[in-house]
């Protein structure tokens, strides 16, 4: 798979999900990296490395809407930011939630970069033909095992697509094939009551009709 040359993420894009991980919605997006190296294919194993041992069971999925840019951007208005969107495809921000909240300072980008932790399907051309005329006229369904996780529109995203590429842009080119992850939806293993992470055997099923289906077996390293 062709390496983009930066993954940018956003945190916290649904209210919902802000509010069962503890959070207040943010005013601003919260930003984070994932090293491009981590990403992956459908079909492929999201593989659960041996470092992930440090901290116990903590390895999670975050069905998300991907936007990948179509070409250079910097200082786009948000009225014509979807013109610079090359396609969008389904994808994973799996999580290793210690070493996110704990085992790094802090700092999200080791927990969410270990290689993987990005599987996404092959992107559909944002245009006419593709059907998809709006991102926010979407909708998010997770499985794990079969079993229903996370189900929500993307007109919940509290920053849109557009407002997402607007920001991001100012004061940072974003090179051509840049990936955007636009956020995740309530229902992540990590805020249920006991936490269930991912295990050797699951299979993770993200969909968003009209973009396509990513399927992922999970495996434990040796």
């Amino acid at each position: 798979m062709h390496i983009p040359p930066a993954i940018l993420c956003i945190g916290r894009n649904y209210a919902e999900h802000a509010a069962e991980m503890g959070g207040a919605a943010p005013t601003n997006p919260v930003v984070f990296f994932k090293n491009p190296a981590a990403l992956s294919s459908s079909g492929a194993p999201i593989v659960i490395p041996s470092i992930c041992r440090e901290g116990g069971a903590q390895v999670d999925y975050e069905g998300e809407l991907a936007v990948i840019l179509g070409c250079d951007c910097r200082e786009v208005p948000e009225e014509r930011a979807l013109a610079a969107v090359g396609g969008y495809a389904v994808a994973n921000d799996v999580s290793a939630r210690w070493w996110q909240n704990q085992g790094a300072g802090g700092q999200f980008c080791r927990g969410k970069s270990f290689d993987t932790f990005c599987p996404m399907t092959t992107p559909v051309s944002a245009n006419a033909a593709s059907g998809i005329m709006d991102p926010q006229a979407l909708r998010i369904q997770t499985r794990v095992n079969g079993e229903l996780r996370q189900d929500a529109p993307t007109s919940q995203m509290i920053f849109p697509v557009a407002k997402l590429i607007a920001e991001l842009s100012r004061g940072m080119t974003l090179r051509a094939g840049t990936i955007i992850l636009t956020g995740s939806p309530a229902g992540v293993g990590h805020a249920r009551k006991p936490p269930v992470y991912l295990k050797h055997s699951d299979v993770v099923e993200i969909t968003i009709a009209g973009v396509g289906t990513l399927t992922n077996p999970v495996v434990e390293a040796a």
